[in-house]
């Protein structure tokens, strides 16, 4: 397992856009990668995830369009781009690993989490 560290996060008007970053303390080789969200009083919910070579990209039908993830493995760095962005995107945002890319949607399957950047989203 590694260590992921997000940051990126804060707070901007709707319509505005944010770069979440998740740096790993090693490597990320063969790791896909997933980002979560957590708003106040709610569940955990899958936003987007990648395959290890990138190839393949996943998201939420909330956010596709919206949002596009994207890694760097040189850095074990993994991006989310998010432009658009609503006051319903408001939510504590995680990054996880998951040694499988199968069920990626489904955070059973990651083994290792970051502690999580805040999005405040206004209107």
């Amino acid at each position: 397992q590694v260590q992921l560290l997000e940051s990126g996060g804060g707070s901007v008007q709707a319509g505005g856009s944010l770069r979440l970053s998740c740096t790993a303390s090693g490597s990320l080789r063969f790791y896909a990668m997933g980002w979560f969200r957590q708003a106040p009083g709610k569940e955990r919910e899958f936003a987007a995830a990648i395959t290890w070579s990138g190839i393949t990209t996943i998201y939420a039908d909330s956010v596709k369009g919206r949002f596009t993830i994207s890694r760097d493995n040189a850095k074990n760095t993994v991006f989310l781009q998010m432009n658009s962005l609503k006051p319903e995107d408001t939510a504590l945002y995680y990054c996880a690993s998951a040694p499988r890319a199968t069920w990626l949607r489904d955070g059973k399957n990651y083994d290792s989490w970051g502690q999580g950047t805040q999005v405040t989203v206004s209107s």
